[in-house]
């Protein structure tokens, strides 16, 4: 493969797995300029093979692909294992947005709570992402099964969903004046680090059709469910002790709220990306009944 064909390969493979907005950002990952990467990626814009900003056509990438002669990583020539990197590095991102929530919280950071909802429009460019991928692969093969394929977007929009409920958590940093008091710090961190132990279980059982997993799920939703009664609970008994004439002071609570209910959505969106592994792997639809009325 010639120097120029393999910066090719690498500028294509950085937008597939890493999402770049701008040219200035592929240079300076890749250690080129960007007037480079502009003259090699222009041919490919004027095709439409990528799309601005940016998105590859799997179609037609598929067939630069084969042109290289060297070019022999089968991730990058087999779709389906192409849309499962895409989500596990959505997965990772999502993994740092909830991060980067939760430490604004933690630090009452105003500046890290808007890192984090800014990190949502990535979170959101790779749904699409996603999307376009998994439509592609179902058009260049007429063997893939049409309702298992779709299942690759259920998951991306689990965490699209659960990259919004990391937004509720910078939310209340960026709109409320209080700091969180120690005792119920300590009920977050804890639901917190169960969280995101539950995507990692889910999207392990998903990428890497390790379903057995999903007992040791349902134990941490199980924990995660006491954590939010102990911890509303504890909010309840502050409710009492303060005055509703502080208007402020009523807005605190009902955020923190809404804090709480996050990670115990996050939980839940976990146990459904879970259903969605089951579903994949092994054939057993999915439970119809909403979780809700499921208890």
């Amino acid at each position: 493969m010639s120097k120029k064909d393999k910066t090719l390969k690498d500028i294509l493979d950085f937008i597939l797995y890493e999402n770049p907005s701008t040219q200035d950002e592929i240079a300076e990952k890749l250690g080129i300029t960007r007037r480079y990467v502009t003259q090699l990626l222009q041919p490919l814009v004027k095709d439409g093979t990528v799309k601005r900003a940016y998105m590859i056509d799997l179609k037609s990438y598929e067939k630069i692909a084969e042109s290289l002669s060297d070019y022999t990583a089968p991730k990058a020539t087999t779709g389906n294992a192409l849309v499962n990197d895409m989500l596990s590095n959505m997965a990772h991102h999502v993994h740092s947005q909830l991060e980067t929530s939760f430490d604004a919280i933690l630090e009452h950071d105003v500046d890290k709570a808007n890192k984090a909802l800014e990190m949502d429009f990535a979170t959101n460019n790779m749904v699409e992402k996603i999307r376009t991928s998994v439509e592609t692969i179902m058009s260049i093969n007429y063997h893939s099964e049409f309702s298992k394929s779709l299942l690759y977007n259920e998951v991306a929009y689990d965490l699209e969903r659960i990259g919004d409920y990391c937004g509720h958590l910078a939310k209340f940093v960026i709109n409320d004046v209080y700091e969180i008091d120690d005792n119920i710090v300590k009920k977050l961190k804890k639901m917190y680090k169960t969280a995101q132990k539950m995507i990692r279980l889910a999207m392990k059982a998903f990428i890497e059709a390790e379903t057995h997993l999903k007992d040791d799920l349902m134990e941490l939703e199980d924990s995660i469910h006491i954590m939010q009664s102990k911890a509303i609970n504890l909010i309840a008994t502050q409710m009492a002790e303060s005055s509703f004439d502080e208007k402020e002071r009523s807005n605190y609570f009902i955020y923190l709220f809404r804090v709480i209910k996050a990670f115990d959505r996050i939980g839940d969106i976990s146990v459904e990306m879970m259903d969605v592994a089951v579903e994949f792997h092994e054939n057993i639809p999915r439970p119809t009944t909403p979780r809700s009325f499921r208890y």
